[in-house]
């Protein structure tokens, strides 16, 4: 038995599937499976069974992931002891972000970092909310919108960022964009929809609000990223629903249609830690830059 057999033992009993893992841990899957055999030798005991797709651990696998999950928050804390010490002359930061602080908010931020550190490598990962923090265990921090997912890790700390506001948009010449103090939900159903696609953070707001107000949306089109919303807009293919930052340099071809009463329509972008109790120093940096001089107050982490 070797540490790193451990470690790996330990991201696999977390994601329950050996392909991931091995993307995870950016190894091939025979050297995954290869390193769960030596260590299911050594117990001389089945730690995991085949369940479909992935694994399910035996009441021997439950025990070792124990203390494999130990010391792997024992590697990050030397890890993160290690690149404190080495300061700032090298180092690696993973981001994640929803297409919304993915599109309008980081480019900023991450253009500011690099100038000031420009020796840190940046990896950037974009999606909607719930393709974010599913790839949460593999990133340094991550951005997202809208709710906060329940049940997430007691290791991840979670830090409210900035206010957001979801509105409805239309072409300029469409009969909701004559009316610029907003417009109802029940005028806009009357409309065909262009909604994002599921798993976005946009998506689900929207639907509890029509739900919330008894509503039965016209949805004529689904689409994956504002920009293609922003498109079928134009196309004259319906009323779509998007960020408010994302209307900020936007053309007159579109017209933005705040929703009026707000029916919970605005939202709070948050940032997610994975690891906050063993912040490398290019995360710690990120973070206070993120948080400097803004508005929304940076709540201690939980």
């Amino acid at each position: 038995m070797t540490p790193d057999q451990l470690l790996t033992f330990a991201t696999v009993a977390e994601l329950g599937n050996i392909s991931h893992a091995a993307q995870a841990l950016h190894l091939s899957q025979p050297a995954v499976s290869g390193q769960l055999r030596l260590l299911q030798e050594s117990f001389g005991e089945p730690l995991y069974r085949r369940d479909g797709r992935g694994i399910r651990l035996t009441a021997v696998g439950e025990q070792v992931a124990v203390y494999a999950n130990k010391l792997r928050q024992d590697y990050r804390q030397a890890m993160a002891l290690r690149d404190g010490l080495r300061g700032m002359e090298t180092g690696a930061l993973r981001i994640g972000a929803s297409t919304t602080p993915a599109s309008y908010l980081l480019p900023y931020v991450i253009a500011e970092f690099h100038q000031r550190y420009p020796a840190v490598a940046l990896h950037i990962v974009d999606g909607n909310t719930s393709e974010i923090v599913a790839q949460l265990d593999r990133l340094d921090v991550a951005f997202i919108e809208g709710a906060v997912p329940p049940g997430l890790s007691p290791e991840i700390a979670v830090r409210p960022w900035r206010d957001d506001e979801i509105v409805a948009i239309a072409r300029a010449d469409h009969p909701l964009a004559q009316h610029p103090e907003g417009a109802s939900l029940q005028s806009i159903a009357a409309y065909p929809l262009i909604m994002r696609e599921p798993g976005s953070g946009v998506r689900a707001l929207v639907a509890r609000a029509f739900s919330v107000s008894g509503l039965e949306p016209r949805v004529a089109l689904e689409l994956a990223g504002v920009e293609s919303i922003k498109e079928a807009v134009r196309a004259g293919m319906g009323v779509g629903f998007v960020s408010a930052m994302s209307m900020r340099h936007e053309d007159a071809a579109l017209a933005t249609v705040r929703i009026d009463p707000p029916h919970g329509l605005k939202r709070l972008l948050t940032a997610l830690v994975p690891h906050a109790d063993a912040l490398s120093r290019p995360t710690e940096r990120f973070l206070a830059q993120c948080f400097a001089g803004d508005a929304t107050d940076p709540a201690p982490m939980r």
